[in-house]
């Protein structure tokens, strides 16, 4: 289950973005979704009746996309607009992908360039361009549903998807659940264009910056990494791409076939050593 206020303006635009974000938490698990609920929190006397028609719209034309299918759900009249889904979805026992199993030498694949949480707050502030929203609003609405189908062929030993924590802090939760350390190149990270800029104009939300005091103490900086894109590592997502640690033989195949399917931003990140357990080093 997930849900949460607007980060675009577009009604119909922000329901499909709540709708790929929730439905990502199965695709991350190697799941298919099959069914869906409505959450909605929505301010009856202060929006039109319209506006949350077309949020729902747009959730369910992402829960078409998907192949599930919407059995109702629940809404509360709430100050505050908000909107998302509980997805159920089923997978194999065999094959439930996890994030406690990445194994030391294992590479690091991202499927989506980050950036999301700071062009959403230049957005908020009316400072980000038409092009940077327009390339944030097709990052947050695609859905993880192929990169997860290709994994599972593949093979991969742990995957969690990029929302909140941002990658740093998802990263980290791999490491610690795996028992592992991981090293992340900070200049092979896909970034969203725009986002560099914004960042260091100071555009950079809140939660990004709760990642950053709660995960840095187990994040080690090598070389020359600038605050800026540190920022950019820690920036909270919506709708993020997986983090998929696999084995080096296959992290270059999986990554050819993503590009042949118009995944051109995924990039081999990094890499899962054994050592410092439970921390990461980046590098620059």
């Amino acid at each position: 289950m997930d849900f949460f206020t607007p980060v675009v303006d577009d009604p119909y635009t922000f329901g499909q973005v709540a709708a790929a974000n929730a439905l990502s938490d199965v695709y991350a698990m190697g799941g298919r979704p099959l069914t869906c609920l409505n959450i909605v929190g929505f301010p009856v006397r202060q929006m039109e009746i319209d506006v949350l028609r077309r949020i729902l719209q747009g959730g369910l034309a992402k829960i078409h996309e998907a192949g599930a299918v919407l059995v109702g759900g629940h809404s509360v009249d709430d100050e505050e607009l908000k909107y998302g889904l509980s997805v159920t979805g089923t997978v194999h026992p065999d094959r439930v992908v996890m994030n406690n199993g990445a194994r030391p030498g294992d590479a690091l694949i991202l499927t989506k360039p980050l950036g999301t949480g700071i062009i959403a707050t230049a957005l908020k502030g009316g400072l980000a361009s038409e092009a940077a929203v327009a390339r944030m609003v097709a990052s947050m609405t695609t859905l993880n549903q192929r990169p997860s189908e290709l994994m599972q062929e593949l093979g991969c030993h742990a995957c969690t998807d990029i929302t909140g924590f941002g990658l740093l802090g998802h990263a980290l939760e791999i490491a610690r659940a795996s028992s592992v350390g991981m090293i992340i190149h900070a200049a092979r990270v896909p970034i969203l264009e725009g986002a560099l800029d914004y960042a260091a104009m100071g555009l950079v939300p809140g939660g990004s910056r709760a990642n950053r005091d709660f995960a840095s103490c187990r994040v080690d900086v090598h070389g020359e990494v600038s605050p800026v894109l540190l920022d950019i590592l820690y920036d909270a997502q919506t709708s993020g791409g997986l983090l998929i640690s696999l084995p080096p033989g296959k992290a270059e195949p999986l990554l050819k076939k993503l590009h042949k399917e118009g995944w051109t931003a995924s990039a081999i990140i990094g890499a899962v050593v054994g050592e410092p357990k439970s921390r990461i080093v980046v590098k620059g």
